[in-house]
């Protein structure tokens, strides 16, 4: 496999690469350290089955374009994207395989597959999402927070997230709540309340390190390789 790195001098970025190693065939990060080209301008095509983004989420149409143009996979690893950014995701997936995901953990992915199956199991429960990452994230509620109302919605059509409840107001049977804690350097905690009154069932996933996340990518990476144009994600590698 031969992996090109978007970010390459940010946290995520400097992971993948020593997973990676001689599998990487170019890098581009804004800050230009360590000679890293800044732009895809700079860097110019290379021969590549995949790219890997963790920079950050407006840079995704860059992404896309360069990934394209090059014909090769991409794996979106940034969140928080808007609705024109997720746009360009779907709009490039016709084109070219992209593998989107709010997290890439493969932990996460069978939460994501258990929360599920337990929302089915106790249809009429109050169901709460609770995160907690460190004080330097800026968005909120998290990706993975995200990936787990959605998931929790596919067996309740008519799910509505309620971020950071405030003020007065009972409770609607239809909302899932979604609280979001930010605190010193916690890597991410994610946990699934599934409440009928008489009992309470609770999911949990803690990460230890960024390193899930680093191991998660290069899964999908690998993944990706060959696969026709279309849009992919955890559930695609769970089967």
């Amino acid at each position: 496999m031969r992996a090109v790195l978007c970010g390459a001098n940010g946290a995520m970025g400097r992971l993948i690469d020593g997973i990676l190693g001689d599998h990487v065939v170019g890098r581009v990060s804004i800050d230009g350290e360590n000679g890293v080209p800044r732009t895809f301008e700079e860097l110019g095509p290379v021969k590549a089955d995949v790219l890997i983004d963790f920079s950050h989420h407006s840079a995704v149409a860059e992404v896309l374009r360069y990934a394209r143009g090059i014909g090769c996979a991409a794996v979106i690893g940034t969140t928080g994207h808007t609705a024109e950014e997720k746009a360009l995701i779907l709009e490039a997936a016709r084109e070219i395989p992209v593998f989107y995901s709010g997290n890439v953990s493969l932990g996460i992915a069978v939460l994501c597959r258990l929360a599920k199956q337990a929302a089915a199991c106790f249809p009429d429960a109050d169901i709460e999402i609770v995160e907690v990452h460190h004080n330097r994230k800026v968005d909120a509620p998290s990706g993975t927070a995200m990936m787990l109302f959605e998931a929790i919605r596919e067996v309740r059509p008519g799910a509505v997230p309620n971020c950071g409840r405030v003020g007065e107001g009972r409770r609607t049977k239809e909302e899932i709540g979604i609280s979001s804690l930010r605190m010193g350097n916690v890597v991410g905690i994610h946990e699934v309340h599934i409440c009928t009154g008489t009992q309470t069932l609770t999911l949990k996933h803690e990460a230890a390190t960024r390193g899930m996340l680093a191991d998660g990518a290069v899964e999908a990476a690998r993944f990706m390789v060959g696969k026709a144009a279309g849009l992919y994600n955890m559930e695609n590698i769970l089967g």
